[in-house]
């Protein structure tokens, strides 16, 4: 084998030196910067679309805050209305309570005159028919007649009145 020949080496690494020199000039000159070129490119659009996705990512918290703020206007709103036709339905309950109220005291009142009415005419009519019922049993137990006013008064002393 020519490689393991102590003659051949002297040649083969001047060649091997000269080889070595132009590949490393070429890589040097040509390959490295181009793949430099590469990696500063790619960074390059990697740094962008870091930038574009952050932009996008603050636009987005930006417009959920924006979001939650509205919400949170909304359901204030939303509750004032509510409090708001709360307190309104709760006045015209109560004058409409108040109305009612006093509608039936009225009621109430005068039912309450008619019934004391009645029971004074009643007691009235009672009070003539005792006397009437007195004056009968007299006459039917002594013969004579008792006038209405004699028994009338009669009645009056024996009902305690």
């Amino acid at each position: 084998m020519p490689q393991l020949n102590i003659a051949d080496w002297p040649p083969q690494l001047i060649w091997l030196a000269i080889t070595f020199i132009a590949l490393f000039i070429v890589i040097t000159r040509f390959a490295v910067p181009n793949i430099g070129g590469a990696i500063l490119a790619r960074r390059a659009v990697i740094e962008g679309d870091l930038g574009a996705a952050q932009k996008l990512k603050d636009e987005t918290e930006t417009a959920v805050a924006s979001y939650e703020r509205e919400l949170a206007e909304a359901r204030g709103r939303a509750h004032a209305i509510a409090q708001e036709a709360r307190a309104r339905l709760t006045g015209e309950t109560d004058r409409e309570r108040a109305k009612v109220d006093s509608e039936l005291n009225a009621k109430i009142a005068a039912a309450e005159k008619q019934v004391m009415q009645a029971r004074d005419k009643a007691l009235a009519s009672a009070e003539d028919l005792a006397a009437e019922i007195a004056a009968d049993i007299v006459s039917e137990l002594t013969g004579s007649s008792v006038s209405k006013a004699d028994a009338a008064s009669a009645v009056a002393r024996a009902g305690g009145g």
